[in-house]
Formats: structure tokens, sequence, C-alpha cells
């Protein structure tokens, strides 16, 4: 069993209350747009990180990180991408790799926008934790909490963060 912390879209601003709300997590999954090393540094420090790169991203993020991001957390075959986009409006790359990958659960970001939908014709979950920087048209900032248990995603949980400009940053 794994606790996960979810959170995608930061833009460089990383708000405080991450720190509460994913100190129980064992890992802290970011899909994509992180804004700043400084962003992804203070990540790797407090936990086990999966990234991926977003179209913002530099030179230096994209070399940490890559575009995809595909492996088992238990027994749940995930992908990590950023312009993902969502069930049946998958993005053309997404669309056409989806039947080779095969997930149980497809994480995206990029579109600021809160997702949790099931895709019952790929037999998969769709996430996509919304935006929790400061960056973007989104009103709220949100993130996802949730467990990776016996080949299921548990205990889903949406964290709302306060209002898009508010908040301080780790960082």
């Amino acid at each position: 069993m794994k606790r996960i912390g979810l959170l995608s879209d930061t833009h460089g601003f990383l708000d405080t209350r991450i720190e509460r709300y994913f100190a129980e997590c064992d890992e802290v999954w970011h899909a994509g747009d992180i804004g700043s090393e400084a962003v992804a540094d203070w990540l790797e420090a407090f936990k086990p990180l999966r990234a991926v790169h977003g179209n913002i991203d530099g030179p230096a993020l994209r070399q940490r990180y890559p575009e995809d991001q595909r492996f088992e957390c238990e027994g749940l075959q995930v992908w990590i991408t950023h312009i993902g986009g969502y069930p049946g409006r998958y993005a053309r790359r997404v669309r056409t790799l989806l039947p080779q990958y095969r997930p149980d659960l497809f994480i995206c970001g990029h579109s600021h926008i809160l997702k949790v939908m099931p895709d019952k014709r790929h037999g998969l979950l769709h996430l996509n934790p919304g935006a929790c920087g400061r960056e973007g048209f989104h009103k709220v900032k949100t993130l996802l909490r949730f467990t990776c248990a016996e080949g299921q995603v548990k205990d889903l949980e949406v964290i709302e963060l306060g209002p898009r400009g508010s908040g301080a940053s780790l960082v």
C-alpha cells in the first residue's frame, strides 16, 4: 500500500500547505509544468518524487524529467504525462499510445482543470489534479491524495488550497 500526493502546474510556486497535506504520503507525483528547479529540489528533498516535464519547463527540467513516466505501483500500471486530454478527448499522441501502454491509471496536467473520470473504453481511471500554482485561469488551487493498494485507487481525496493568488510559497 502506498499513499500518493498528486499535483501539477505549480509554475514555480509551491504552496506551504502542500507540506502538511502530503506529510503522510509515501511519494509525490508531479504531472508537469514544474516551473523551476527550486520547486523540483524541494519536492525531491521532501519525499520520493516521480515527475514529468511540462510545456513551460525549460531545458534543465526537461533533462531531469521525461515526457512520460510509466511504472507499476501496488499492482496498478501507471502512466503520467503532462498534455494528455481526458476520456473522449485525449491528445493525439495519447490516443495513439493508449492501446500499447494499457495503463490502469492515466494521469496528466496542463488543463488546470481538476478531473477524476473513469474511462470504460480503455479500462482506466483518469486523474488530473488541476493546478496548484498561481499562474493560469483556475480560480482555486487543487491537489489529489490517494492510496494505491491491491491494484486499485482507494481513499481518493480532493484538496483545495484556496484561491489561486493566496498562500505563501515554500521556495
